[in-house]
């Protein structure tokens, strides 16, 4: 670092603690702490990745759980023809709009060249998958604010979004996220992005590069075929072997912007660690312990190291349905469990049983009543499922199908432990007319959110009396796509092969919009008896 960017770079560094210090704050930088921030049961992001050697079916997964108020509408946007002199507009605001014509809050950072086509998409808050089975997930890790530079152009949603429209698999996703930021500028705080095709998954980390350099710092490692790796909230990238780009990717400043800011001294001898230089924090928490220990017990990770492995080698093979099983996790039977001490007489006898008013989705109001009322009864931990979660994704990418059937998002809106996956296949046009209205802004019957949401609050007021209808409700809902999966598949090639067009009465993508359409309504309309079902059951009262 040069004498003068350092004196620079001091001079806003004492500015920044001034405001800190009078209870101010520069505009878009946030100044609570990265735990209370990412913590908090309203936040927080939980992505699995899984090899396809690590799968029992060979298939690659790549998860997101979009945790906090983020907009839930989504939809499909269509592959599109561009002219020369285009422009691809780049906003910030666009996760918090109330559905696809919405431009109240956008405000626009700046503009791209456009390319002459651009790939169809699943267009969620943090968009998806693309229609030749490029898939992502996300998670925001925080990082170390001095990082932040807000003129950067790309915000991390934005980034995704052209990745998906530009790029068929997660290393040309890679390279081209890396050339955007370093031209344009990275305006966001620290994310990770879990970025993967039908070979390979790969775990991104980005960060700014500091108020004075307009680019981006970030790192790029291959989860191995065999294993399983997952982000929830804190960079995780260690060692970074650049001799070897066929698991590591970074940009050209990874080791200079560590230096220079005094965060790696290369002559102490110490290994440059990606995750010690660019945040500080230790690099896991209780989600990623809770998996890694249940997919490789025999490990006997240990959750006061100073650092977990980056990946693990499951000792079972996963299927996507296992993957789904962690996505409803909220550690009963163990000891996180928050509601293990919650116990009450059965009635008309001695016996002690978990109280019905009890679930892992207690307020924290009513956490801090009960341990008032006994002091240390509940530990609150966060849960990999939570009520704050606006939609979750859990995206199978299989090599041997073509993409428009192979890859599938197993998609749910509210809480993942509470609320029926829907397949959206990579071949899909278009969704119902109830995902795109976003249940953020207030209620709305006609959001197929809420129809999810308001089944699931009035469940879980008294879970222990309705948890088994929720939750036969979901296996019945996953156990019909499972089977009826062979089925789709079948059609879809048979559709492939026919050598007469007009001669089947769909096209793939007709097809499987309509599996996917019929499929989404059946599980609102369940969802809509169980809603009527739960009202009139507490009609006198909980």
């Amino acid at each position: 670092m040069s004498g003068s960017y350092r004196r620079r770079y001091f001079l806003l560094s004492v500015l920044f603690a001034a405001l800190v210090l009078l209870g101010l704050t520069l505009p878009g930088v946030q100044t609570s702490s990265y735990e209370d921030q990412f913590t908090d049961e309203g936040w927080g992001c939980t992505s699995i990745m899984v090899g396809r050697l690590a799968t029992v079916d060979g298939s690659v997964i790549t998860c997101h759980t979009c945790d906090g108020n983020y907009r839930q509408w989504v939809n499909i946007v269509p592959r599109r023809q561009h002219k020369q002199g285009e422009t691809n507009k780049l906003y910030e605001g666009r996760m918090h709009t109330e559905n696809p014509r919405d431009i109240r809050g956008m405000i626009l950072k700046g503009e791209i060249p456009e390319v002459p086509e651009t790939y169809a998409f699943l267009n969620t808050a943090y968009p998806a998958m693309n229609e030749f089975g490029l898939a992502i997930g996300e998670t925001t890790i925080g990082g170390r604010e001095e990082l932040y530079n807000p003129e950067g152009m790309f915000m991390i949603e934005e980034l995704e979004r052209v990745m998906l429209e530009r790029c068929r698999t997660a290393r040309e996703a890679i390279k081209l996220a890396g050339e955007l930021v370093k031209e344009y500028g990275y305006g966001d705080y620290g994310e990770c992005l879990t970025i993967a095709d039908s070979r390979e998954v790969w775990h991104f980390e980005i960060f700014g590069a500091g108020p004075l350099e307009k680019g981006a710092v970030w790192a790029a490692v291959r989860i191995p075929d065999d294993h399983v790796g997952i982000s929830a909230n804190i960079p995780r990238i260690g060692e970074l072997n650049l001799k070897d780009p066929d698991h590591y990717l970074a940009s050209d400043n990874v080791f200079r912007v560590a230096e220079e800011m005094g965060w790696w001294d290369p002559k102490k001898g110490e290994p440059f660690k990606f995750w010690k230089a660019y945040s500080g924090r230790k690099p896991f928490s209780i989600r990623e312990y809770y998996v890694f220990s249940q997919l490789a017990p025999s490990l006997k990770l240990d959750m006061n190291a100073e650092e977990l492995p980056f990946s693990i080698k499951p000792e079972k093979k996963l299927s996507v349905r296992d993957v789904l099983r962690l996505y409803r996790e909220t550690y009963e039977g163990t000891p996180y469990d928050m509601t293990g001490n919650l116990l009450v007489k059965k009635r008309n006898s001695e016996e002690m049983e978990k109280s019905p008013v009890v679930s892992n989705w207690m307020s924290r109001d009513w956490i801090t009543l009960i341990n008032t009322l006994k002091p240390g009864t509940i530990t609150p931990q966060r849960t990999i499922a939570i009520n704050a979660c606006a939609y979750a994704t859990v995206i199978q990418l299989r090599s041997w199908l073509p993409p428009a059937v192979g890859a599938v998002c197993w998609f749910a809106f509210d809480n993942p432990a509470l609320s029926p996956r829907i397949p959206i296949f990579a071949g899909v046009t278009g969704l119902p007319p109830e995902f795109e209205v976003c249940g953020q802004h207030g209620y709305r019957e006609d959001s197929a959110a809420w129809i999810f949401r308001r089944t699931n609050r009035l469940a879980i007021l008294r879970w222990g009396e309705n948890r088994k209808i929720i939750e036969d409700t979901i296996k019945y809902f996953e156990e019909k796509a499972f089977a009826e999966l062979p089925m789709v598949e079948k059609k879809v090639l048979e559709i492939a092969a026919s050598k007469k067009p007009g001669a089947e009465p769909f096209t793939i993508n007709q097809y499987l919009t309509l599996y996917t359409g019929d499929f989404a309504r059946a599980a609102m309309q369940k969802y809509r008896e169980l809603y009527a079902l739960f009202w009139t059951k507490y009609s006198r009262g909980f």
